[in-house]
């Protein structure tokens, strides 16, 4: 059993006005010689949903449940927010804890599986913003989360609706011949190849789809924002649906596992991208929804803190154990970053959107 004063949650991050959108943007590529043409079409997709990102508005709607639970279950614990790179920034957080007398803190990252850009990442952003804070509290990231029961359950209801809609558009023939699609952030094959985030993810696919019932499911990747000269993992959900479509498959049901709300990468790539390709080529499509503040994903929350707190026992589903409470000092290290000017594809994150 542990002693912690506060709960931090660590998002990615994202502009809520128009004006600040080339800003976040230049602010997210700093160092690496992005062109401004490159940002201005990735501007282009923030526009296209209204000029601002929705994931601010859905952490504190995260938030709000969180407080309304732990509340319920008598934990008291303040919830403080902090982002990496746009504000709320993780160093104003990390001031108004130390302010608020918080000495030692958890931190749920918005992100359940392995990798750099998904953990170690934003563990070092915290250790920074804390560095730049005189007095900073300790602050202790929570476990990923890929297979814990609450994740997985709220998962499984969110595509579980999903396919019963895809129902109102095939006959029963044609849905048995559709394909689950299971879609996360693509990341550098090098990243991919020092962490378990590929491996995690398609053990949750393949529970979610044992789960529904539906043998013919895939693992594919959205909005890679690399340099094409550097391998990242493929298929492309784009590439995906055309070979789908050449092979006869009457319609599919899109689900981004990897992420867990909503925001621009979900909405531009698979509601607008996905969706039009879909409609060109003649496929019935419908996209899950995300975990976002379903009752069993705050559950999950809830229990990764009482892990700490009060040594619970971790729980997971699946034929992989749950995540070690402290990554292990080498994990997840960063890729070899490419050479300067070697200008990334568009994305709505770019060049290194986390999960």
């Amino acid at each position: 059993m542990e002693n912690y004063d506060a709960l931090l949650l660590v998002s990615f991050g994202g502009p809520e006005r128009a004006e600040d959108i080339i800003p976040f943007l230049e602010n997210v590529t700093r160092g690496r010689g992005i062109p401004q043409e490159r940002l201005r079409i990735v501007a282009e997709h923030y526009v296209h949903l209204g000029g601002r990102s929705p994931l601010n508005d859905q952490n504190r709607a995260l938030i709000a449940a969180l407080r309304r639970d732990f509340d319920g279950h008598g934990l008291h614990l303040p919830i403080f927010f902090g982002n990496r790179n746009w504000a709320p920034l993780l160093v104003d957080a990390v001031a108004e804890m130390k302010d608020a007398g918080v000495k030692r803190a958890l931190a749920f990252l918005t992100s359940a599986y392995s990798s750099y850009s998904g953990c170690r990442q934003y563990r070092g952003d915290i250790e920074q913003a804390r560095g730049a804070v005189g007095g900073a509290p300790l602050i202790e990231p929570l476990r990923r989360f890929f297979n814990h029961p609450g994740f997985v359950e709220a998962s499984i209801e969110r595509v579980q609706a999903a396919w019963d809609q895809l129902g109102t558009a095939l006959d029963p023939h044609r849905r048995a011949a559709a394909r689950l699609v299971f879609t996360a952030h693509s990341i550098p094959r090098s990243m991919a190849s020092t962490s378990d985030y590929e491996l995690q993810l398609r053990a949750t696919a393949a529970l979610i789809a044992e789960r529904i019932g539906h043998p013919h499911w895939d693992l594919v990747w959205q909005s890679r924002s690399g340099p094409p000269q550097i391998p990242w993992l493929e298929p492309d959900i784009l590439d995906h649906v055309r070979a789908l479509r050449a092979r006869g498959t009457p319609g599919l049901v899109i689900a981004p596992i990897g992420f867990l709300s909503d925001h621009v990468e979900v909405l531009y790539d698979l509601d607008v991208e996905a969706r039009r390709l879909c409609q060109e080529l003649g496929l019935s499509m419908v996209r899950a929804g995300t975990v976002g503040t379903h009752p069993r994903f705050v559950d999950t929350i809830r229990e990764l803190v009482l892990e700490r707190l009060q040594g619970d026992p971790p729980r997971s589903l699946g034929p992989l154990p749950p995540s070690p409470q402290v990554c292990a000092p080498g994990c997840c290290p960063a890729p070899e970053r490419p050479a300067r000017g070697a200008h990334p594809l568009p994305s709505s994150t770019p060049p290194t959107g986390a999960p």
